[in-house]
């Protein structure tokens, strides 16, 4: 099969076109045949290796080469064959998934365990807009956000690819939803639900006075103690991410907040989907959410296969309003 594999650490260059031996699933995996997939900081981190204090940690992309050969953490497909255990699936099935690595190839093996039907109403390429930004907005605005209805909530970074499905699910649980963002995507932002938009290069959230009972910040722009003085007295602070480096950020950013925690009346929290182990779950309640029409991908660029490493260039540049997917 066709795969885009790296071999060292690098600039989208790195990956290069090749032709690898196709998976054989294990007893509880299936092969999916990939029919599109989607790009995010996520892989570009794993492909660059940065930052560097990552390649130390637990779990990390790999000292000195990278651990994983083939990137591409989101895919939408057809199953093409099951392992001997697996029950649930079958040929021909439409699925989706986040396997954290190997959508950047024509046939990746999922866990049964990981995989979920296809929401009915979206494309494969819309499908694969979900599962990892989709899974981290989750994780931050329900089960780390601890959201409530009624709720006031602030989304820094709005209109990303985690920030436009963050703004859509903190409406769908019944809050009232501040997106803050740049100039050219204040409509998009409004448009996904938000009650009001901030434009951050004309007004700084930190300092205008309002309060929220949660900060979901997933741009960083600012650190936690500008953050903490947006919210109420009991709200909740969640660290998505923050700016890249090469040696500490976002690491430091997110961890600097958390440090902060004990020390400080609101609550701080991460969300961290890639250790999260009920994201079959959470997808299961996403695929209602969108068959409802709570929650919709937004796409801005989508690139055939054999432009990858443009896709991954575009997406690393910050410029992205949503999601960058790749077809095959």
């Amino acid at each position: 099969m066709k795969a885009f594999a790296q071999r060292s650490y690098g600039p989208p260059d790195v990956l290069e076109l090749t032709d690898v031996g196709t998976p054989v699933p294990r007893a509880d995996e299936v092969l999916v045949r990939v029919r599109a997939t989607s790009v995010q900081p996520y892989d570009w981190h794993l492909m660059r290796g940065e930052p560097y204090i990552a390649r130390l940690m637990p779990g990390g992309p790999g000292l000195f080469r990278p651990a994983i050969a083939i990137l591409g953490a989101d895919v939408a497909g057809v199953v093409e064959a099951v392992g001997d255990d697996v029950t649930e699936f079958r040929p021909g099935d439409e699925v989706y998934a986040m396997p954290k690595q190997g959508g950047f190839a024509e046939y990746v093996c999922v866990r049964e365990g990981e995989l979920a039907p296809k929401p009915g109403n979206l494309s494969f390429e819309q499908a694969a807009a979900v599962p990892l930004a989709a899974l981290t907005a989750l994780l931050a605005v329900r089960d780390q956000g601890r959201i409530q209805p009624g709720q006031s909530v602030l989304v820094n970074g709005a209109s990303g690819g985690v920030g436009t499905f963050a703004v859509q699910l903190a409406k769908a649980f019944g809050a009232k939803v501040t997106g803050v963002c740049g100039t050219r995507n204040l409509g998009l932002v409004r448009s996904l639900g938000a009650d009001e938009v901030v434009d951050y290069t004309e007004e700084d959230f930190t300092r205008d006075g309002r309060r929220y009972d949660l900060l979901v910040d997933i741009a960083g722009g600012h650190g936690g103690s500008a953050c903490r003085r947006a919210l109420t007295r009991e709200g909740t602070y969640v660290s998505v991410g923050g700016p890249a480096g090469r040696w500490l950020q976002p690491v430091g950013h997110v961890f600097a907040a958390l440090a902060a925690g004990p020390f400080v009346p609101q609550r701080v929290a991460m969300a961290d989907v890639v250790r999260c182990t009920e994201n079959k779950r959470n997808l299961l309640t996403l695929t209602e959410l969108i068959e409802t029409g709570k929650i919709t991908p937004v796409i801005d660029r989508c690139y055939p296969f054999e432009d990858v490493p443009a896709a991954v260039a575009y997406q690393e540049a910050g410029h992205a309003t949503g999601k960058v997917v790749v077809t095959m």
